[in-house]
Parts: C-alpha cells; sequence; structure tokens
C-alpha cells in the first residue's frame, strides 16, 4: 500500500496539532531555567505555517505536491534554530516525493535521509544529541526496516517513532549538559512529537486533534495600501505565487516584464516557486505573464486607492510591524533584529534601515526577515541577527533574496550588533566591511541579568524559581537575590586589564532611577580609568544588557 497526498496531508495536520499541544512542555526543557526556552514555540510555529499552506489543497493533490507545500510553508515561516533544521528535514522529504502522485515506503525512507542530510549540512559544526541525532537515527530505521519490501507504512512508522523515542531517551549520555540538567534534548522532543501524531493517521487513527486555546503569536504584516502618504500612481497591489512548470524560463525576465507595467516588483525565486508582489494598473497582465512560468496559486488584488482613504489614519494610530518592498537603490543597507524602543532607536540611530522586532522569546521568522531584508532600499543588505537562536532564519532569508546580496553577520548578541554598526565604514567594498563588521563581533564582551523561570541545579547550586540569574557571553555565570548586585558581579567578571568601555542597557522593568543609581556604584568600583555609560534599551525579559569593550 502506498502513501496517498491526503494521508501525507492529514498526518502532518495530525504531528502539528501535536508539537502544538506540547509546545509548552517543550520549552521547559531547556537547559538553563532563563526565560529563552523556546524551542516547542519556535517549532510550532514554523509547522503552523505548514498548516496554512495545506488547507488550500483538494484531497485529490498528490503526494509530491504535499510535501511541495509542506516545505514551502516551513521555509518561510521557519523560527529559531530549531524551526529553521525542521523546515529543512520537511525540504529533503519534498525534494524526495517530488512529482510523485503516492509514494511507497521505502521511497519515502528514502525522502527522509535527504532532509537529515541537508539539514547537517545547514548547521556549520553538527553536535550528536540533539534533533539532529533523533531525525538521523530515525532515518536509518526506516532504510533498514523498509528493506523489506512487504512492510506497510503502518509498521514503517511504528518502527521510527520507536527509534526516534529510544535516540531521544539517550541524548542525555551524549550532551554532558542535558544529563546534568537533567532534560533530554527539547528539538528531538518536538521532532518526537510531530512524529507521534503523524503516525496516529498514518496506523488509520483519526488523529490528534488541536486542544491549544493559546495559539502561538502571530506575525502581523501592515497592509500596504494603509501606508501611503502621497498619492497613488498605481491602483492595484497584485500578489501571487507561480508553482513553476518544469521547463519556467528564467525568473530574471518574469520581473524585466512586471517592471514595464508597475512599480514596487518583487520576484522571490525559490526551487520550485516565484513569488510575485507589484503594484500595477493592469492585474491581469501581470496574472497572464506569470502563466507562461508555470501554475498560479494564492492571488491576491487590492484597489490600494480605495483602501487608502479608510485606512492611512489608522494605519498611523498603530504600532505593528509591517514592511513595504523597496528597489535596491543604495549602496548598502541594514536590517538588524531587536526589541525594545530604547534599541530599535539606537539601532536607527546607527544607520539600521529596517528593525525586525523580535529576540529572546520572540524568534521572528526566516519571512518576516525576508520582508524586512527586500524593504532595505540597498544593493548589499547586511542582517544582524543579534541572537544565536535567530541566525539561521536569517541565512536562510538570505538564500530566498535574488535582486540584492545579503550577509548576514554572526552576531549573537545586541551588543555584538552595536559594535558591527560602527564598524562600518562606507568607503570600504562589501567584503571589507563583512571583515571589519565581523571582526569587531569579537572585541566585545556581553553580560545579561534576567530572571530563574523554574527551579534548577547549577554547579551544585540550588536556583529557585524568581532568582536572579547573569550571564557571562551566554553562560549562566551569577546567581542572586538583588538584580543591581547580579549587575555588578557580571560586570566585574567581564571587566579586564584592558577594559576601556563599558555600556549598561537597562530594560522596560527597571526604573531610570535605578539605573542609575546601579552605575554611579559601578563608577566608584571601576575606577576612573573605564568609561561607564547608561543608554535605555526598553527590552523586555533581561532587566540590563552590559556591553565591555
Amino acid at each position: 500500500m502506498k502513501l496517498s497526498g491526503k494521508t501525507l496531508r492529514d498526518a502532518v495536520l495530525s504531528g502539528a496539532n501535536n508539537i502544538i499541544n506540547n509546545r509548552n512542555a517543550v520549552d521547559e526543557l531547556n537547559v538553563f531555567p532563563v526565560p529563552d526556552g523556546d524551542t516547542g514555540t519556535n517549532m510550532s510555529m514554523t509547522i503552523k505555517n505548514a498548516v496554512t499552506e495545506l488547507m488550500r489543497l483538494q484531497d485529490d493533490a498528490g503526494v509530491g505536491t504535499v510535501a511541495e507545500s509542506i516545505a514551502s510553508g516551513m521555509l518561510r515561516g521557519a523560527r529559531g534554530n530549531s524551526g529553521v533544521i525542521l523546515s529543512i528535514l520537511f525540504r529533503g522529504l519534498s525534494k524526495g516525493l517530488s512529482g510523485k502522485i503516492e509514494a511507497s515506503p521505502k521511497e519515502f525512507a528514502e525522502a527522509l535521509s535527504l532532509g537529515v542530510e541537508g539539514a547537517y549540512k545547514s548547521v556549520m559544526k553538527p553536535t550528536e544529541g540533539t534533533v539532529l541525532t533523533v531525525a538521523r537515527e530515525a532515518a536509518d530505521k526506516a532504510r533498514v526496516v523498509t528493506a523489506d519490501e512487504t512492510i506497510n507504512f503502518a509498521g514503517l512508522f511504528a518502527a521510527i517513532v520507536a527509534q526516534a523515542r529510544d535516540t531521544l531517551d539517550r541524548t542525555p549520555e551524549m550532551l554532558p549538559v542535558l544529563k546534568k540538567a537533567g532534560v533530554v534534548d527539547a528539538g528531538g522532543m518536538g521532532y518526537l512529537r510531530i512524529l507521534e501524531g503523524m503516525a496516529q493517521v498514518i496506523s488509520g487513527g483519526a488523529g490528534v486533534k488541536s486542544s491549544d486555546a493559546d495559539s502561538p503569536r502571530e506575525h502581523v504584516v501592515t497592509n500596504a495600501a494603509g501606508t501611503y502618504e502621497t498619492d497613488i500612481e498605481f491602483t492595484y497591489c497584485t500578489e501571487f505565487i507561480v508553482n513553476k512548470s518544469a521547463n519556467a524560463k528564467d525568473a530574471k525576465l518574469l520581473r524585466a516584464y512586471l517592471e514595464t507595467i508597475g512599480d514596487s516588483v518583487v520576484v522571490v525565486d525559490d526551487d520550485e516557486i516565484i513569488k510575485i508582489h507589484v503594484h500595477t494598473e493592469h492585474p491581469g497582465k501581470a496574472l497572464e505573464e506569470g502563466l507562461l512560468f508555470g501554475t498560479l496559486v494564492n492571488l491576491k488584488i487590492e484597489n490600494m486607492k480605495e483602501q487608502h482613504k479608510g485606512q492611512a489614519q489608522k494605519a498611523r494610530m498603530q504600532k505593528r510591524q509591517g514592511f513595504i518592498p523597496a528597489a535596491p537603490e543604495n549602496p548598502y543597507g541594514f536590517v538588524a533584529v531587536a526589541n525594545g524602543s530604547g534599541l530599535e532607536s539606537l539601532f536607527t540611530d546607527l544607520g539600521v534601515n529596517c528593525i525586525v522586532r523580535g529576540g529572546q522569546t520572540n524568534n521572528p521568522s526566516t519571512e518576516d526577515i525576508l520582508e524586512a531584508v527586500l524593504a532595505t532600499p540597498a544593493s548589499q543588505v547586511f542582517v544582524l541577527p543579534n541572537n544565536k537562536n535567530i541566525i539561521m532564519a536569517a541565512e536562510q532569508a538570505g538564500k530566498l533574496t535574488t535582486d540584492r546580496t545579503v550577509t548576514v553577520l554572526q552576531s549573537r548578541t545586541i551588543p555584538q550588533g552595536i559594535s558591527a554598526m560602527l564598524a562600518f565604514d562606507p568607503d570600504k567594498n562589501p567584503q571589507e566591511n563583512s571583515i571589519a563588521m565581523t571582526s569587531a563581533l569579537d572585541k566585545v564582551g556581553t553580560g545579561s541579568v534576567t530572571f530563574a523561570v523554574r527551579d534548577a541545579e547549577f554547579e551544585d547550586r540550588g536556583i529557585k524559581k524568581g532568582d536572579i540569574l547573569a550571564m557571562e557571553n551566554g553562560k549562566l555565570s551569577v546567581v542572586e537575590k538583588d538584580v543591581t548586585k547580579a549587575l555588578m558581579k557580571i560586570v566585574k567578571k567581564l571587566t579586564k586589564s584592558d577594559t576601556s568601555f563599558v555600556t549598561v542597557i537597562y530594560g522596560a522593568d527597571v526604573t531610570e532611577e535605578t539605573a542609575e543609581a546601579a552605575v554611579e556604584s559601578l563608577k566608584a568600583k571601576l575606577g576612573a580609568d573605564i568609561d561607564i555609560s547608561l543608554v535605555y534599551g526598553g527590552q523586555p525579559v533581561y532587566y540590563y544588557i552590559v556591553s565591555v569593550e
């Protein structure tokens, strides 16, 4: 018996419900008790983006078409490293099932292996004991059991799930940090929950139903029509996706034509699809030209002049994240990820064109970052993720652009992002700037002060929920009861004999008076040789972020 498109669709919907229902439990598997355990949320939001695509499919869609929709939705909705890896696993599944109406167990097993291969290649230094190991050993098991040509899909998935569960249980033996914390790998657990949900449908059951009353945060995009303050030259905002035909011409030809009938042209060319955005007086011509490249889906045409009348004032009143595509007219442009009015203003003052709101506990998706890149009016765009869990999503966004060059700098913290911007020189070429800005990342130390979200053990010391924690370059270093004391200790650990500057960025939960008093205490302890400055960041989660140079 072979796997139909309908069954694969229903299986993934069940898997999505299972991870969404269990995302909080996955989030809580974070090794350190700091408020950044968002693996379950990121994986849920990534696969939920695929659910939106799947709901548009007919029951008779082939298994290849269904797999393509899953991969496309996940690619654009990928959040955090776990979400990006999940999207790549399903991308491999899509490639392996491409063009098939139905798939045999052996073909499915081979497609799983393609996904694992792609996932390992996407990580610079793959670490065993993570979701990569769980996915790899599950795929290896699938290839072993399908050597028996009599095995059916129910038997295949039973073997896959059993292997994934066994591997997950062994992750603490592979990663000492997991064993010390007494947890299994969060990403591996999330992947297992998806496989378990899929297995319920594959084995003939009804599948997992959603019990989620508090669905993950959705990215809200401002309607294009509502943001214009001047006369609108072209009436219709036209958007659609082309499912490319086998012999489709170069998408650059489609872009060239669209530029003759309108403006604000964005053409994002992926392996199997072309995503189109254009403002024009002739949407029909845009659609007809698109048909020359393949079949059209997700069509949307809006009369911007009519919408503008009632929405311009509303758009000004609402603080919502949204970007308008811009032509790459300037030599350089910048996108930064930040969360907090003060931090956003700081990056804007340093020359950043587009701020993607997000960070710890709120990782933006690949599509969020892609929209910001396409709204940056530059041929060379530097992206500052400013968080280790956003770098992979930013890199995926960079791969989806065709009309500008995107360089993702490996900034893992806000201070590193600031340091990189200060190192930019408009008179240097892109390669020279990339080297200089990357070099600047290593010259700044980062401290952060936050709170414990659960009880835990750290270096034989008990941590209680609500304790104040300080991180030194991403590693848990100080446990305190008082925020200011934690700040003093982490700054002392970060300062060296050659330290010249310390910048203290205070967050939304710290008053200006408290922050000023803390800085005065630091000045008294560190002496006059170190210049200490205070900046309002307004960031959530972290009471203080500290930059030491």
